[in-house]
């Protein structure tokens, strides 16, 4: 579902990203498959440098659909980046590849907390955020952080994934999983 970065998904990657419904949410935007062939090796050398986390979104046939990223690490936590291309949108791939993300950020690389910055806009991303039970709204909470993602006007909203909160769903959700299955044992 998840790899590390790799040049050779850059052409497939760029022209699913290139689509008007995905562009605008992206935050590393290029305007050409060269700069986004650049981009990407930036990427991969700014990961083995500790200051992001990066990886290709795969389909169930291995094939590059999206990226899922943690930028700006400070502090155990950083900010969440994902799109998927058009193709794909609505077809059930944003939560398995958040959790396989999620998976790896607090279990093998000792990320806290990850946030979610979310245009106020961007209506598809903000729903497929809140049903995410371990997702927390942040404007309140995290209300410095908050202020400075609006300095220049009230265009985000913030979210945060606590690696407890998220623990506790995985505990639960697999508690869940085991009560279900006993039943149909009994």
């Amino acid at each position: 579902m998840l790899k590390k970065r790799d040049l050779h998904d850059s052409h497939t990657l760029y022209e699913l990203m290139t689509h008007p419904d995905v562009f605008p949410f992206v935050r590393q935007k290029a305007d050409s498959y060269e700069e986004f062939l650049f981009m990407t090796k930036q990427t991969i050398e700014a990961e083995e440098r500790g200051e992001l986390i990066s990886r290709t979104i795969l389909d169930e046939w291995g094939a590059p659909i999206g990226t899922i990223n943690l930028f700006d690490i400070e502090d155990n936590a950083g900010f969440l980046g994902t799109w998927l291309g058009k193709p794909f949108h609505g077809k059930g791939y944003n939560s398995p590849a958040k959790d396989a993300f999620f998976q790896e950020l607090f279990y093998e690389l000792g990320i806290e907390t990850v946030f979610m910055r979310i245009r106020k806009v961007n209506i598809r991303s903000i729903k497929a955020a809140e049903k995410l039970p371990y997702v927390i709204t942040a404007n309140e909470t995290r209300k410095s952080i908050y202020d400075q993602l609006n300095a220049n006007g009230d265009v985000y909203d913030l979210y945060e994934i606590p690696k407890d909160q998220y623990t506790f769903y995985l505990m639960r959700n697999g508690a869940a999983q085991s009560d279900d299955s006993q039943l149909l044992e009994a």
